[in-house]
């Protein structure tokens, strides 16, 4: 036990990322059951599909769940209204500024777990009241900080600039992973990638064995101008760079980017016109598993480690 086990009533302290086109109620509702953190991706949902997710997510599991929510997206009061009105007890928020919405949640008995970049950020979250801090390095998949700070950089900068409670992510998909971020003082971790991947995750069959075959160096961060993102290399990734690189503006990339560009790739399996997000410690994980299979590998390795004598 520590203090994300204790804050969030979990077994294990590691919590499964809120990745859009991923992170159903199967998915969420497995990583649970398994003594882990499921978070359901509010970022891809509709207002009623993710009241649809909560619902069948508290069917399937008796223990804690939480829901992901962008601060950034179009509909967030009717989201937030959603969230209490299902009695969701736990909320990662990302991708905007945490005093809009913690006071408000926390009134209600939420609880408020919001993701940085940076150590300036994380502070900003202590002084907005958060309960614990998600610091996600620049490996990670998805939307990532303009900063590239890696993992084992940002870590132990944000362990020193605050006394939250302290989740490390990008770039962790081992046991051993787990145990080195904590002993650069994170207390829990998320991890995205490996479970992006497994058969509970609702990305379409045809992205997931993609990403398995990536190699390093598949993946890169790109959209700066935008929302950075690690995108895989295929032909809507070869136009982004071509764009970037001819000194593209903001609209330029927006009308390029279009709408719906992420559900075609990941949800819809389109390798070549979709956005393919994935971190890069997809290049390490080659074959398709169960969320149980993952989750007992990722305790059981992490144990090994830290009862190995290194010196």
């Amino acid at each position: 036990m520590n203090r994300i086990t204790s804050l969030l009533g979990i077994r294990y302290p590691i919590i499964q990322g809120g990745m859009v086109w991923c992170s159903g109620w199967r998915l969420a509702s497995a990583v649970s059951n398994a003594g882990g953190l499921g978070l359901i991706g509010a970022g891809s949902m509709h207002p009623e599909t993710l009241r649809e997710h909560i619902r069948k997510c508290r069917a399937a599991t008796r223990f804690p769940f939480g829901v992901n929510i962008p601060l950034m997206y179009p509909q967030i009061e009717e989201i937030m209204n959603i969230v209490v009105e299902e009695g969701v007890k736990i909320v990662f928020t990302s991708a905007g500024n945490p005093k809009t919405w913690t006071g408000w949640l926390k009134e209600r008995g939420i609880t408020v777990i919001h993701v940085v970049s940076s150590s300036r950020f994380a502070v900003k979250c202590e002084e907005a009241g958060v309960d614990a801090v998600v610091a996600e390095g620049f490996e990670a998949g998805g939307h990532n900080g303009r900063e590239e700070t890696t993992t084992f950089c940002l870590i132990p900068a944000v362990r020193e600039a605050t006394t939250l409670p302290l989740i490390a992510a990008g770039g962790i998909g081992t046991g051993e992973g787990i145990l080195a971020a904590m002993v650069l003082g994170a207390e829990g971790v998320q991890i995205g990638t490996r479970f992006a991947l497994t058969e509970e995750s609702s990305a379409s069959p045809v992205f997931k064995d993609y990403c398995l075959s990536l190699g390093e160096g598949d993946t890169k961060l790109l959209l700066k101008k935008l929302a950075p993102t690690r995108l895989v290399k295929n032909a809507f990734r070869e136009a982004v760079e071509k764009a970037e690189d001819s000194g593209a503006t903001p609209e330029e990339l927006r009308i390029l980017l279009g709408r719906g560009r992420a559900k075609k790739g990941i949800f819809e399996g389109d390798l070549e016109e979709g956005e393919l997000e994935i971190g890069q410690v997809s290049a390490i994980v080659s074959r398709r598993q169960s969320v149980s299979e993952v989750m007992t590998e990722l305790v059981e390795a992490w144990q090994r480690a830290a009862e190995k004598k290194y010196f």
